[in-house]
């Protein structure tokens, strides 16, 4: 069944999907978005259960501060107006065998005092760390996501060279070193090991985790209180009062194209729509690969996929505890003396987080207690759909949990429900290449991807883009925003229309 055109179709219903419809409405544009699942989000989303809601996204968001960098997206958005947040004053705590404990604070004069006291003798690498992120305090990472062709003008060009030119010198030095490498040159063996860990992901560019604790000390990376489908549902709820429509439970099957420009989808129920143009907000290389059967890439395009970039599957387990675990540190990386061996991997280190700061997301008096493990794709993929999956899952989990009793004694008899996603749920539910939870991983090799930008149209084929985190290094909830905006920034350009951001 063929249905009729309309201006642009978008093929997921993520955040980078609902932003790309909401400013394509904005500026005249009538929309059509196809979500293979039943609600908004992608991968920004929680999940109920038993009264417990599970979050899989969020654990602070860029552009929660009046004012501050993304703030203005946000609004645009609809999702800051009568939302409320949760800032911290510390990021997380890392914690030794011996009890020895590192508190990351945001403020970079307490974290300097902090780390002087449990390593006088790294004081210069310490004070040169803080310095760092003071250096970010006033940095605007949006600019980083800038594209040349949304840049029309040599004004345009001018402008945002002023603006990033205080911030060269230490976008150089902190964005070509890990929290691994930096970790490595501390004299202290207890910084050593717990450095890398501050930002919850030792690859990470040291200039990226600087830039989280200034914006965290600026009150500009809160907690969206209700979590992230919350948050994806009032990005929804913009897109259908500019006049949008979604499209639940539909899976695209093929983007049809004709005289090498994208003119319709087709759904696996065979129905057909058209549009002017299509812009995928879907997994990467289905996109490429599947919807396009691979005709529309070329050898750049091709080694993107060939394995050798890092995403990151993840492993979560998530407990709703019969217990107010409020008094606890919100967040807090164990640092193991011995391996546990979990998912086929040894593991030095179990990072344990609770939620009691959203009350909305747990009955009165009780938690939701997760942890989070990065894990291979392949050691799931290769038991799926056997009875071994499932057994997998209930001997992991359970390791963990025996893990949590010698931490918090008494957990286990107060565990009411337990949830365990692999990276084949991830991959179930959002249809994303090895479950990964956020496309290409953030690390200094692929920074100066996100910097240059990927291309958003594929070579020979018109009217067509990609956006999201496939295209966007990182691809954190702000950034594949930004993305969507870009995006129908760029297509107005293109059409000779002024651009229309409004709140």
């Amino acid at each position: 069944m063929k249905h009729f055109s309309t201006d642009i179709i978008i093929i997921g219903a993520g955040i980078a999907g609902l932003s790309a419809g909401c400013y394509a409405q904005m500026n005249g544009y009538r929309t059509r978005i196809f979500e293979l699942h039943n609600l908004p989000g992608g991968l920004c989303t929680a999940w109920e259960r038993k009264g417990y809601i599970f979050d899989g996204c969020i654990h602070y968001l860029f552009g929660s501060g009046v004012g501050q960098p993304f703030y203005s997206l946000w609004k645009e958005l609809g999702v800051v107006q009568s939302r409320c947040f949760v800032h911290h004053d510390e990021l997380m705590r890392i914690i030794g065998s011996d009890g020895k404990t590192l508190i990351v604070y945001c403020d970079p004069n307490k974290l300097e005092r902090h780390l002087k006291e449990l390593s006088p003798a790294d004081s210069g690498k310490i004070e040169e760390f803080c310095a760092g992120i003071r250096a970010f305090t006033d940095f605007d990472m949006s600019l980083l996501l800038q594209k040349p062709k949304i840049l029309t003008s040599f004004a345009d060009w001018v402008q945002l060279s002023l603006k990033l030119l205080p911030f060269v010198g230490p976008l150089a030095k902190w964005g070509n070193i890990s929290a691994q490498e930096f970790g490595n040159t501390f004299k202290d063996p207890f910084l050593r090991r717990a450095i890398p860990q501050i930002f919850a992901w030792t690859n990470i560019p040291v200039m990226v985790g600087m830039s989280l604790l200034a914006y965290m000390n600026n009150h500009n990376a809160g907690f969206p209180i209700g979590g992230s489908l919350e948050f994806a549902r009032a990005i929804e709820k913009r897109y259908i009062e500019l006049g949008g429509e979604i499209h639940y439970n539909s899976q695209v099957e093929r983007i049809i194209v004709e005289n090498n420009r994208a003119v319709a989808v087709r759904l696996y129920n065979n129905e057909v729509y058209t549009a002017l143009r299509v812009i995928s907000a879907c997994d990467g290389r289905g996109t490429l690969f599947d919807l396009l059967g691979g005709k529309y890439i070329d050898k750049k395009i091709k080694k993107l996929y060939d394995g050798h970039l890092p995403v990151h599957s993840q492993l979560q387990v998530s407990l709703g505890v019969n217990r107010d675990f409020s008094g606890e540190p919100h967040w807090v990386t164990y640092l193991l003396d011995k391996p546990m061996v979990i998912a086929g991997e040894e593991r030095y280190e179990v990072g344990v987080k609770h939620y009691c700061f959203d009350q909305t997301l747990a009955p009165k008096g009780e938690s939701v207690v997760m942890v989070m493990l990065s894990t291979t794709y392949d050691y799931w993929q290769r038991i799926y759909g056997r009875s071994i999956y499932g057994a997998e899952q209930i001997q992991e989990s359970g390791i963990l949990i025996d893990l949590l009793e010698t931490l918090y004694p008494g957990i286990k008899a107060d565990i009411k429900y337990i949830d365990v996603a692999t990276p084949l749920s991830y991959e179930r539910y959002t249809g994303n290449w090895q479950g990964s939870s956020c496309g290409w991983l953030l690390t200094k090799e692929t920074m100066s991807m996100m910097i240059s930008g990927m291309q958003k149209k594929l070579p020979g084929l018109n009217n067509f883009y990609m956006i999201g985190q496939w295209v966007e290094p990182g691809g954190s909830v702000p950034v594949v925003a930004m993305s969507g905006r870009n995006i129908i920034q760029e297509i107005c350009h293109e059409d000779k229309r002024k651009f229309i951001a409004e709140p």
